[in-house]
């Protein structure tokens, strides 16, 4: 199964090398400086003139206000952040405007894997020309600001492996996002079908490893001509899987592991044709592994262990037969296949069964069991969210 960081970098390859197609004047050394480390103290050969333009200043000011909520930099990697002459910077990037050829403006931040500890401050709304900001793998704490949905151009944004608290950062929807990497921060609250209004551009989407509690909401079909890679794992969500993930028509990996879901497995799965990897494992899921999913013709790797299954269809039964498939399907309730659940707690849950047709209310999945939440004593997480 691709990493979080495989999937990251193919994502962000790719779309360093779109900006260096379309416009040839974007410094190549965004490209060279992708993939540095942390004990890094790059600096740029060429130092561009100062700030001449609105734009440059208004970038100044926004970046002095972040290196003012910088408290720690081991590395001394934002050093040289002073003076006008943003474009010097390290980790800052300008090419000519989408709007004005003659004019520079910074266009990219990457931050990756420095260790810096500091906050995002509501100045950042002031860099609208930004298309991708990479800050993955730091220690930036507190809340994304609202400020950032100012950044009307942004196409790529990287806050993983941070500290980020509070609700989940709605103003990242509607904003035409190709990319969005959440996972592995302290994001609370829900991913409501307000949330996700007004989206649909992006094709990765990684919120795993996070506290956002409640139910996927339908709307995530707002990305069906876009999405290809879906991660939500350990993400705390509960309730039913929506039929409308189906609906995704273009993804090829969705993993949705570790988190409290119940209910079958949506027959609508078995129409995502390009699907490679799915990964249900380690969730309260009841009823048949429908066998429309098990002859997916291109899926590689099919992970339904820790969940309740009663009885696989069709291909399911054997998918060894089919060679390539790498499957899981350990501590299930199915007959006659080994490593399975006790009789005695595939009983307890067969008798309550889920209602799927309830509303998601966010909060325990018990809602969703008849006769007063069997399945309550399997609800905590199976894993807590990384260290960050």
């Amino acid at each position: 199964m691709p990493s979080y960081s495989s999937t990251y970098a193919q994502a962000a390859c790719s779309f360093l090398f779109l900006l260096l197609l379309l416009n040839p004047n974007f410094s190549n050394k965004a490209t060279a400086k992708h993939t540095h480390s942390s004990s890094s103290t790059h600096h740029h050969r060429q130092r561009p003139a100062a700030a001449t333009n609105p734009r440059l200043h208004s970038a100044y000011l926004a970046l002095q206000a972040w290196k003012r909520v910088i408290y720690s930099d081991p590395s001394n990697y934002t050093s040289n952040w002073a003076g006008p002459s943003v474009c010097s910077y390290n980790g800052v990037y300008c090419t000519a405007s989408v709007d004005d050829p003659e004019t520079q403006v910074v266009a990219g931040i990457d931050l990756n894997h420095l260790d810096i500890a500091g906050f995002l401050p509501d100045e950042l709304g002031l860099l609208a020309d930004l298309a991708l900001v990479h800050i993955n793998s730091n220690r930036f704490c507190g809340i994304v600001p609202q400020a950032i949905s100012n950044l009307t151009l942004l196409h790529e944004l990287d806050l993983s492996n941070n500290r980020f608290v509070g609700p989940f950062p709605s103003p990242l929807f509607g904003m035409g996002l190709d990319a969005i990497f959440v996972n592995n921060n302290r994001f609370t609250s829900t991913i409501s079908s307000t949330t996700l209004n007004g989206t649909g551009g992006a094709s990765v989407l990684v919120f795993a490893n996070n506290r956002f509690n409640g139910c996927l909401p339908p709307t995530i079909s707002q990305f069906a001509d876009t999405l290809e890679e879906l991660l939500l794992v350990n993400s705390s969500l509960q309730g039913c899987l929506p039929p409308e993930v189906g609906y995704l028509y273009k993804l090829r990996l969705l993993d949705v592991s570790r988190n409290g879901l119940v209910g079958p497995v949506p027959y609508s799965l078995a129409g995502l044709a390009h699907l490679e990897v799915l990964n249900l494992g380690h969730n309260l899921m009841t009823g048949i592994v429908p066998g429309g999913v098990c002859v997916l013709p291109r899926l590689d790797n099919f992970t339904f262990s820790y969940n309740f299954f009663c009885e696989e269809e069709g291909a399911c039964v054997n998918l060894t037969s089919r060679g390539r498939v790498r499957f899981d399907d350990r501590r299930n309730c199915l007959p006659e296949k080994p490593l399975q659940r006790s009789k005695e707690l595939c009983d307890i849950v067969a008798e309550h069964p889920v209602d799927c047709g309830q509303r998601c209310t966010g909060g325990s999945a018990a809602g969703f069991v008849d006769g007063g939440g069997a399945l309550a004593p399997f609800l905590a997480p199976a894993v807590a969210p990384g260290p960050t």
